[in-house]
């Protein structure tokens, strides 16, 4: 199999794994197994986060980061007509949920189901009635709580949608999850590349896939502990805010298809992203601009204000349709982020004084 179908294959293969926060052990199995040829060792935390690192016996540590886990839903109550109502895990959006279809993950296996709804004729008259937490249900396929239950169904039980990767027009990849299994997938290639490359970093690079950003930050909490790097980039999804209902006054201008977003804010290090920036331009590499208000809302964050403080940069995928079934990037905006990444990773000097006053 050709180096570019084989990293085609991982990608479909993760992106179509659920991957659920809390539960992101078999997305974590798929991706060291792709990424364990690259990097001299690996290991993982108690909580799931895995870590790949090329030349561990250096003292200094660089951190490229992306997080493993997905939104999706819990089992939180079960009637006694056998429909299942839920609460969220992450930030699931209840807007999108009627009519799709889900999987209930049980020590069983598998259970099938669907977000019900009633049909628009039979709901109040002249009164267009809106999904929320209180009225939004599964069905699947029981009419008593104990059918439900002899399912291997019960309060606790994670729940995804049922959704697959697929493309669009040719320069898009849509699907669930990409925010941000895609980043897993391009700090994975980053790191084949400088295997590839025959280069000797001068430090220590670790490779993370952490768990439980959706839900606060945890998972990089927790590995930014144990590792205590010297230097931490972060990759992320944002907000493509050029499709309708989109307000640019408040949220910028990020376009899907126009580069890597680099991002301003207190966490992130103005001289680490002053050097991705001229590594940018050096390669000639497209890239833009946001700017964060306090936080990034990213790993950047956990980072960033970790160990006494490490010097951190954000570097975002724009993304259509955040936290929906059809999230969308652009192929050139993945291979882009590739890119910048690996060409200021092999150019790196260790010995940068990050202080602003000396």
């Amino acid at each position: 199999m050709s180096e570019e179908k084989n990293a085609t294959t991982f990608l479909y293969k993760y992106l179509n794994n659920a991957s659920p926060t809390g539960f992101e052990a078999s997305g974590q199995q798929i991706w060291l197994d792709y990424i364990r040829p690259f990097v001299d060792t690996y290991f993982t935390d108690n909580y799931g986060t895995a870590v790949g690192v090329i030349n561990p016996d250096a003292p200094y540590k660089v951190v490229i980061e992306a997080h493993a886990d997905e939104i999706s839903w819990f089992v939180n109550f079960i009637n006694t007509d056998g429909y299942i109502y839920v609460r969220r895990n992450g930030g699931s959006d209840h807007m999108i949920a009627p009519s799709m279809r889900v999987n209930i993950h049980t020590d069983k296996g598998i259970i099938q189901g669907v977000f019900g709804w009633p049909a628009i004729h039979v709901r109040k008259e002249g009164k267009e009635d809106a999904p929320t937490l209180d009225n939004i249900f599964i069905d699947v396929g029981a009419r008593t709580k104990a059918e439900v239950e002899e399912m291997g169904v019960h309060v606790g039980c994670v729940i995804t949608f049922q959704d697959e990767l697929t493309e669009l027009n040719g320069k898009f990849y849509s699907g669930r999850a990409l925010d941000n299994r895609i980043g897993g997938y391009m700090i994975a290639q980053v790191a084949k590349r400088i295997r590839e490359s025959g280069k000797t970093l001068p430090f220590g690079l670790y490779i993370v896939n952490a768990v439980q950003e959706e839900i606060g930050l945890r998972g990089a909490e927790m590995i930014a502990a144990r590792i205590k790097p010297n230097v931490a980039i972060v990759t992320d999804v944002c907000h493509d805010t050029t499709a309708p209902m989109y307000n640019k006054v408040t949220s910028g201008e990020q376009v899907a298809g126009k580069g890597p977003v680099l991002t301003y804010g207190a966490s992130v290090h103005k001289k680490l992203l002053d050097l991705i920036i001229a590594t940018a331009r050096k390669k000639e590499i497209p890239f833009q601009r946001s700017a964060a208000s306090r936080t990034t809302g990213t790993d950047t964050d956990a980072f960033a204000y970790s160990n006494e403080g490490v010097p951190s940069a954000l570097i975002s995928l724009p993304l259509k349709y955040m936290h929906t079934t059809v999230e969308t990037a652009s192929k050139d905006d993945i291979e882009q982020v590739i890119q910048l990444m690996t060409e200021f990773l092999m150019d790196f000097d260790p010995s940068y004084n990050f202080k602003y006053i000396s």
